[in-house]
């Protein structure tokens, strides 16, 4: 069996990014359903990020999506972040908000609107340099709707022309994930449809280039840990979006569909070597709260990530190989489903003691007063939310 001081050493270091437009308003295309507390600025969604890292202890960066945390000082919101005792993480350009994107942003057949776009992600780059962040995460609303609207191979050598300049931008640590997306907004073609397109195009691009797996994006009946795996295995895994999906792109809890598939797709990490700090795998959520409350279900969120990891470090890996080597289905299966079926809150509970914070963190929110605190202080003002 693993060894236990080494399980806890590995989820000590697990870090979880959590996402900044997940702390303002949100809903369903039919309506964004209000909050109190929210936050009205990038400012104060930092300063609710450092409060899940507060509770949680493995949260210590918040992904950034430009223009809603648009800012004059980016290096000032940066010192904000480590003021609070965090930093920024990934930036997140926008480029499907906009009318003129509405035909596409760098793969639009306008060579005006592809500039206005490309001018947009390499400012993020610029953004990037100012906030000390790793990692620029890009997903593209481009695509079609009906046959013939545009050509297909086109539309693809311009993406390639777009990314390769931005790629060239990059200094540093700084890397590029590509995301993918199977359809919405475009539903007859999208022009990053699936990890082989943004495989194709990071393997051009060079070694700063990842996919960026997001749990929703895929067709039901996907098999993501399969993907996890060939992407480890060929050292293209960048990190994920983590959410849950029942039907389509929901963007709910992580874990909160399908629990046994985030932990399998946690024992591909595990044994692929993902959780290596050297393997550069970024844990991201992506989620939108629409009708519960958001530091609650950020930090519930990170906890659900957290007990998957626990259970796939728990596979004994060497039963499991010599299960495979002698070809028993049954055995190796029972070695993941042991791992599965075993009980980590007690373990976690034990860890957050020793790290310092409630063994229980969602009860300690709810004791803190916390969020009597902002819905006073906040009282005033615009929130945050869809767009801003």
């Amino acid at each position: 069996m693993p060894d236990r001081s080494t399980v806890l050493a590995a989820l000590r270091a697990q870090h979880i990014e959590t996402p900044s437009w997940a702390y303002g308003n949100s809903g369903t295309r039919f309506k964004v359903f209000a909050q109190e507390g929210i936050p009205r600025n990038a400012y104060e969604k930092i300063d609710d990020a450092a409060t899940v890292h507060r509770f949680t202890g493995v949260a210590p960066t918040v992904a950034l999506h430009i223009p809603w945390d648009k800012v004059d000082d980016y290096a000032d919101l940066a010192a904000h972040a480590g003021n609070q005792g965090i930093r920024i993480g990934a930036i997140n350009p926008n480029v499907f908000q906009e009318d003129d994107y509405r035909l596409g942003s760098v793969c639009n057949p306008d060579p005006a609107v592809r500039r206005k776009a490309l001018d947009h992600l390499l400012e993020c780059v610029d953004i990037m340099d100012a906030t000390g962040s790793r990692d620029l995460s890009l997903w593209f609303a481009d695509g079609t709707n009906y046959p013939g609207q545009d050509s297909i191979a086109e539309r693809q050598a311009r993406l390639g022309e777009a990314l390769r300049a931005v790629y060239d931008r990059l200094t540093g640590e700084q890397r590029m994930l590509v995301e993918y997306k199977l359809f919405e907004p475009a539903f007859y073609t999208m022009d990053v449809p699936d990890w082989g397109t943004s495989y194709a195009h990071c393997v051009d691009l060079g070694e700063r280039a990842k996919v960026l797996v997001d749990t929703g994006h895929h067709a039901p009946g996907t098999n993501i840990e399969f993907i996890v795996a060939f992407l480890l295995y060929r050292a293209k895994l960048g990190g994920f979006h983590f959410n849950s999906r029942f039907y389509a792109d929901d963007d709910l809890m992580v874990g909160a569909a399908d629990p046994f598939q985030l932990f399998r797709i946690m024992a591909e990490i595990v044994l692929g070597g993902g959780l290596d700090k050297a393997s550069g795998v970024a844990f991201m959520l992506d989620q939108c709260h629409n009708i519960e409350p958001k530091i609650p279900a950020l930090i519930r969120s990170v906890l659900n990530v957290q007990e998957a990891t626990a259970k796939a470090l728990l596979v004994d890996a060497n039963a499991l190989r010599q299960a495979q080597s002698e070809g028993d289905v049954l055995g190796a299966n029972a070695v993941l489903m042991d791992a599965f079926n075993t009980d980590v809150r007690p373990m976690l509970a034990e860890l957050r003691e020793d790290m310092g914070i409630d063994p229980d963190p969602i009860a300690a929110y709810r004791r803190s007063g916390h969020f009597d605190k902002i819905r006073a202080e906040r009282a005033d003002g615009a929130a945050a939310g869809w767009g801003a």
